[in-house]
């Protein structure tokens, strides 16, 4: 699960290729308040309903045999790609045994024609924010690529589960690391780029504001709070 606004990850399970996307939902612990945005892989209702029922809000896509009945429709700009913006609630038994409360469904039309209909409970947020919300999840797939192209983790040192895992959670950590040392330094430099730096100065005895800027240290050993002092 990504932060999106950081592009930080917020939590991260490890399984086999066994596990279900919509079982991850039961690993996590719902923040009141936040938004959750998936794909259709994780469309369960019940799963969405314990959401809910802890304050927060989801945005997914419907299925292609979705069927609901309609109770309200607000007016839409259709210019914008919006079709339809409605209450509505599901229709079939099991469905709505798991959810029976009313959800939102937002149809759109992209700049390709493509159909989109979305899913949420969130009653008031504007319909294209739904949608931009949604289109958001995209920066998923790009955090994942990402990883692939500059952490190295095609190819393993061990292939037993305890070093793959081992592995990956170091090539995440690490992008962290980077990630909360170019917020705190406020760079503008790109992540790849801090990474190709950091690899090739390893044993460097420099500090990382003046290894990424060229900022001459402070003179005063005082001012650097985070060095230790050997008594």
């Amino acid at each position: 699960m990504l932060d999106l606004r950081g592009a930080i990850p917020a939590f991260i399970h490890i399984s086999d290729e066994k596990l279900h996307d919509v079982n991850v939902l039961d690993l996590l612990i719902p923040e009141p308040g936040a938004f959750y945005v998936m794909d259709r892989g994780s469309l369960d209702f019940e799963r969405l309903y314990r959401l809910h029922q802890a304050g927060s809000f989801f945005v997914t896509r419907a299925k292609s045999n979705f069927k609901c009945n309609r109770l309200y429709s607000r007016a839409v700009d259709r210019s914008t790609g919006l079709t339809c913006d409605q209450d509505i609630e599901l229709t079939v038994f099991y469905s709505q045994q798991s959810y029976p409360a009313r959800l939102r469904r937002i149809r759109y039309r992209d700049a390709e024609g493509r159909s989109l209909v979305f899913l949420t409970n969130h009653m008031t947020l504007p319909a294209l924010t739904v949608c931009e919300l949604y289109r958001l999840r995209w920066q998923v797939e790009l955090f994942f690529k990402w990883i692939k192209q500059h952490l190295r983790i095609k190819r393993f040192f061990g292939t037993s589960e305890n070093a793959v895992k081992t592995h990956v959670w170091i090539a995440v950590s690490v992008y962290v690391l980077v990630a909360i040392i170019r917020k705190r330094l406020d760079l503008d430099m790109s992540l790849h780029s801090m990474l190709q730096i950091l690899s090739v100065t390893p044993f460097e005895k420099v500090s990382l504001l003046q290894l990424l800027t060229d900022t001459e240290p402070p003179t005063d050993p005082l001012l650097d709070v985070n060095q230790l002092t050997l008594l």
